[in-house]
């Protein structure tokens, strides 16, 4: 195995806690790195008035990936822009794959075998606002060439992940020019894919749908607000935010994190779900193995994840969140004991 070089954003909240104990699980099961930390964040920008450390962006640039936490942006008008929407702007990180797969015994639904790809950059979190007096415009931008990029990143996840199907989310009925033109040119980019099904969905039918047949779904490409919001909902049905979680990602960079916040009410109380980025770094290290054509890290990608799951499954050592009574350490501790047994 080479040598990576892994930026770590700790974050906010329960960020430093699920990200230590998720740096030391992947220590411990031989993946050699070395880890340079970047500060960020709310409680950063708190203490320097900045809301990421000077250079944080050439330190990213020059690592092989970037582990993150979770980073809290606060809410309305007068606050600074989210990290999240800087990061992925200034990395081209277009593309947000977050995948879900049911728990057995913990799961609402045990059906659940799906991918979200959202697209990252455009949309209504292209930051576009306006505020005059009374009035508060935002503006959702679609275009033709992002729209592409992402349904062909969707389809070719699709093709290369033995997937069958990818469903456009929309709400063309509505949003007859923006939406509009992400479904055309859905269709557009499908042609190029034969051996895939396609179809689409409006939003509201999505979110119904993936509660009551959530089997229907395979591939989901969706515009950024939508996805996001979806993602959640398909969360809740896996039975915790804190099991999962996304890549983000772009032609030459990309950053993994656990798809919840902050959580400010479990941070430092040591009984943060660290499975979310657990999951995250498991998605860097397939990342890594496909970019780096490197096979030992594929393999050691999936015996975490194989151990995550008899962790959780079989042996019930569960947070807080899910019914158990387990700290992070002790969850991330019968991981790594679980991996040296095998």
């Amino acid at each position: 195995m080479r040598r990576y070089k892994i930026a770590v954003i700790p974050g906010d909240g329960v960020g430093p806690e699920v990200v230590s104990e998720t740096v030391r699980l992947l220590s411990e099961v031989g993946f050699n790195a070395e880890y340079i930390y970047i500060n960020g964040g709310l409680k950063y920008y708190e203490r320097t008035g900045k809301t990421i450390e000077d250079g944080a962006l050439d330190v990213i640039r020059e690592a092989d990936a970037t582990l993150k936490g979770p980073i809290a942006t606060p809410i309305g008008p007068g606050t600074f822009t989210s990290v999240n929407v800087f990061l992925r702007k200034n990395l081209d990180l277009y593309a947000n794959v977050r995948p879900f797969k049911s728990w057995r015994g913990i799961s609402i639904r045990n059906d659940i075998d799906l991918v979200i790809i959202r697209e990252n950059i455009e949309g209504l979190y292209s930051g576009i606002e306006l505020n005059i007096g009374d009035l508060a415009l935002a503006l959702k931008v679609t275009t033709r060439s992002e729209t592409a990029r992402i349904c062909r990143f969707a389809f070719n996840y699709a093709r290369r992940s033995g997937r069958r199907k990818v469903t456009v989310v929309h709400k063309a009925n509505i949003l007859k020019e923006a939406d509009g033109l992400f479904r055309q040119v859905f269709y557009e980019v499908s042609r190029d894919y034969p051996e895939l099904e396609c179809d689409e969905v409006i939003v509201d039918a999505a979110a119904y749908k993936l509660v009551k047949r959530p089997y229907e779904f395979d591939v989901l490409v969706t515009p950024n607000l939508y996805g996001d919001i979806l993602s959640d909902l398909v969360a809740g049905l896996i039975g915790s935010l804190g099991l999962c979680g996304s890549a983000q990602i772009g032609d030459r960079y990309a950053v993994f994190e656990p798809i919840h916040g902050a959580a400010w009410k479990y941070a430092g109380k040591g009984v943060a779900n660290p499975i979310g980025e657990v999951i995250a770094a498991i998605l860097m290290l397939k990342w890594l193995a496909e970019k780096r054509q490197d096979k030992s890290v594929y393999a050691l990608a999936n015996s975490i994840e194989c151990a995550v799951r008899r962790v959780v499954e079989e042996k019930r050592i569960l947070t807080p969140d899910l019914g158990g009574n387990a700290s992070t350490r002790k969850v991330i501790d019968e991981i790594i004991a679980e991996l040296k047994s095998k």
